[in-house]
């Protein structure tokens, strides 16, 4: 009477859980739904990555589920009324999704792929724009150095430069306390070294420093570097993200179909078996 009891209890604890776990899939994808935007690519991605991280709960649901009724076969010795046979509905249900995730591997891996050529799309568009405006501004101030005016005041802040410069590197307190400070870049201090053994590195660099085609070269090559690493992670993301969620839901909708499949066809033999009535 006990062991009963206990089955009993144990095969509606267990056939609760999953009945919970498979509504509260339901109930997020209801909520994932909102708002409403199947025309925009993004929140198809958003949606299928959700639903995929999602996608074990209610496997575990049905396997619970299962299990319960298993549990309830197994007492033999049991003659309450069984009440609604949830199964036949689940293996419907383990079809769809199984359908359902086989649908978002394509189609997930197509959304992930046009997102990615948009976005490497506007990072070369942003790059370009902002390499324009670059050679602009340098043109603007080539033009203004070309005047007397200009180039005095390029030669006054030259000078100012390597006197600001030179202050520090007479100053033996001053130079210790620039290269120990952090504030202080790291190419800045380098310059410092050098500048401490031969002055000329000094002039060299501070007449690079103020030429317009180096400052140029140096910005572009900056633009550049930056335009590549979005790319590289616009890459990334995208290949992580298809790669991801494209194997989870394949590997999800095998589990879902060979559940769904299989229970169904063995219902359908299990029927087909029932003895048939002997004609006399």
């Amino acid at each position: 009477m006990v062991n009963r009891l206990a089955s009993v209890s144990t095969a509606l604890t267990v056939k609760v859980v999953g009945i919970i776990c498979i509504l509260s899939f339901f109930v997020d994808f209801l909520i994932l739904l909102l708002p409403f935007q199947p025309t925009d690519r993004v929140w198809q991605i958003n949606l299928a990555t959700a639903l995929v991280d999602r996608g074990i709960v209610p496997l575990v649901g049905l396997g619970l589920l299962f299990a319960a009724y298993w549990i309830d076969s197994a007492d033999t010795t049991s003659d309450r009324p069984q009440g609604i046979d949830l199964r036949f509905p689940a293996l419907i249900l383990s079809s769809i999704l199984g359908l359902m995730f086989l649908l978002i591997f394509p189609l997930h891996l197509n959304n992930v792929n046009q997102a990615k050529t948009q976005q490497l799309n506007r990072i070369t568009q942003t790059a370009d724009q902002a390499e324009n405006q670059l050679n602009n501004r340098l043109s603007q101030l080539q033009a203004q150095l070309n005047t007397d005016q200009g180039k005095a005041q390029l030669e006054q802040l030259r000078n100012q430069t390597k006197a600001q410069f030179s202050e520090i590197l007479k100053d033996e307190q001053k130079y210790k306390q620039a290269l120990e400070s952090p504030q202080i870049p790291a190419n800045i201090k380098e310059l410092l070294k050098k500048a401490k053994t031969d002055p000329q590195v000094l002039d060299k660099a501070i007449e690079q420093q103020t030429d317009l085609q180096t400052l140029r070269n140096q910005q572009l090559s900056q633009v550049r570097q930056n335009r590549d690493e979005a790319e590289q992670q616009a890459k990334d993301a995208a290949w992580k993200s298809g790669l991801r969620i494209g194997i989870s839901s394949l590997l999800l909708s095998i589990g879902y179909i060979i559940i769904g499949w299989t229970g169904l066809r063995g219902r359908g033999a299990l029927q087909g078996a029932k003895p048939r009535a002997t004609t006399r």
